[in-house]
């Protein structure tokens, strides 16, 4: 099948440059436009497709091509911008900063290859004029499979600034398609790991990305931008699907939602139902029992430490998740999820279904890990490998059970995590795609527990 979605990538040099705002605004300044936008983020970031879905109205997806390969992010694309008019990608990082050690893997510039995606290069210009042209001639030039088609100035000081600025791009020969000014920021707050996420603020979160899409739409050539996007390569990789339909009996899986659990790939829920799963999302700072007829548990990462106390007074959920634990049935966690499943969290008890402690830290803990499963568990069989993300300011102690989870590989060897009984509890953020196999196999131990 070949995809023709016109498709944009946004990237920046760094960090800090503005690219959220332009993808999100790009994003909504487009779909009030009346086209139907699929929305795409690079790398493992869970909190700005919330904002992402908000600006479209459709769910906000990762391209990761390390957890999942640089062979899935066509497919992954083509699965997610299905029906729809045009996509935009935004960007993580500097563009052709990607997993450490690794070279060019998992960064902006190899998913907009992988794309064959014009790349719109947004440049925070509040301390420079002709040097710009420099910057973004090196960038343009770094990787000739990188086709940067325009340049969107950030935080341009003036009229006389953005003439400058204008006058020396003419010989970097990338064209201008965007000049914003300097402005009051968009009201997006941020915390220890970064933006707020959407379900903890949501009608801001919706004056915020209005904002994002008035400051684009005054400053942007909308029609220059998506020209560039229709000007993207043909893409021949089938869209990705679960691998497998389930024929048996439903089993049902109840998923934490609500704002202390927003971490989730889209994927994940689509196959846990692929493969026979009835997935219920539930709310662990609202519901006080688990969905009726939970066979299963899955709980994400998010923001435990902001609502321990909240979580640590719903009692009643606390001991049915406990129950649940204690009955065999599979439960998988995965960071916040882990946390949840400590005796105590900042000294607030919680679920105690793991022997462990947790705690807030000042240490940030960030990165890509490549592991490898030290024993069965309700996920995989040991010797299973997966590619996963680590980001949290938190400590859980002891770190690793009697059954660990996964022997963390490279240089920092080590085994974490907890499996006892159906629990899977890991610091580990992982993407099931890779290995579609878990879902499965999980939702044919809920059948089975």
């Amino acid at each position: 099948m070949t995809s023709s979605v016109p498709r944009l990538v946004v990237a920046a040099p760094s960090s800090g440059s503005g690219k959220t705002t332009v993808a999100t605004g790009l994003m909504a300044a487009f779909a009030a436009r009346g086209l139907a936008v699929s929305p795409h983020k690079v790398g493992p970031d869970y909190i700005d497709p919330g904002y992402h879905a908000l600006a479209t109205g459709r769910v906000g997806r990762n391209l990761d091509a390390y957890l999942c390969g640089p062979e899935l992010i066509g497919p992954l694309f083509a699965h997610g911008a299905r029906g729809c008019e045009l996509a935009v990608v935004e960007g993580v990082m500097g563009m052709y900063d990607g997993a450490a050690g690794e070279g060019e893997l998992a960064s902006t510039a190899q998913v907009a290859k992988l794309l064959r995606a014009p790349v719109v290069l947004v440049v925070d210009a509040s301390s420079q004029s002709r040097s710009v042209a420099a910057l973004v001639h090196g960038f343009a030039s770094w990787d000739p499979q990188v086709r940067v088609g325009g340049v969107i100035l950030n935080k341009v000081a003036s009229d006389r600034h953005e003439e400058l600025l204008r006058e020396a791009l003419e010989s970097a020969g990338v064209p201008v398609l965007g000049v914003l000014r300097r402005a009051p920021q968009v009201d997006t707050p941020s915390r220890h790991l970064g933006l707020v996420p959407v379900a903890e603020r949501q009608a801001a979160a919706v004056d915020a990305v209005a904002a994002m899409a008035a400051q684009v739409e005054r400053g942007c050539d909308l029609e220059a931008l998506l020209e560039l996007a229709f000007s993207a390569g043909a893409l021949t990789e089938e869209a990705w699907e679960p691998p497998f339909t389930a024929t048996e009996k439903r089993a049902v899986v109840a998923v934490a939602g609500g704002a202390a659990f927003t971490f989730s790939y889209a994927e994940h829920a689509e196959l846990l139902a692929a493969a026979g799963a009835e997935v219920v999302v539930f709310d662990p700072l609202r519901d006080e029992q688990l969905p009726d007829g939970t066979a299963g548990l899955v709980i994400g990462g998010g923001f435990p430490e902001v609502y321990a106390a909240e979580l640590s007074a719903n009692e009643p959920l606390r001991k049915a998740v406990a129950a649940l634990a204690e009955s065999g049935a599979p439960v998988a966690a995965e960071c916040a999820g882990l946390l949840y499943l400590c005796r105590e969290l900042d000294g607030r008890p919680m679920c105690g279904v793991i022997g462990a402690d947790a705690r807030m830290s000042e240490r940030l803990t960030l990165g890509y890990r490549d592991a490898v499963a030290v024993g069965d568990s309700v996920l995989a069989p040991a010797g299973t490998r997966m590619r996963g993300h680590e980001f949290h300011r938190t400590v859980v102690e002891p770190g690793a059970g009697a059954a660990p989870t996964w022997g963390v590989r490279g240089a920092d060897r080590r085994v974490e995590g907890f499996v006892q009984q159906g629990v899977h509890a890991s610091y580990l953020h992982t993407h099931w795609a890779s290995e579609p196999g878990v879902a499965r196999r999980f939702v044919e131990r809920c059948r089975t527990s």
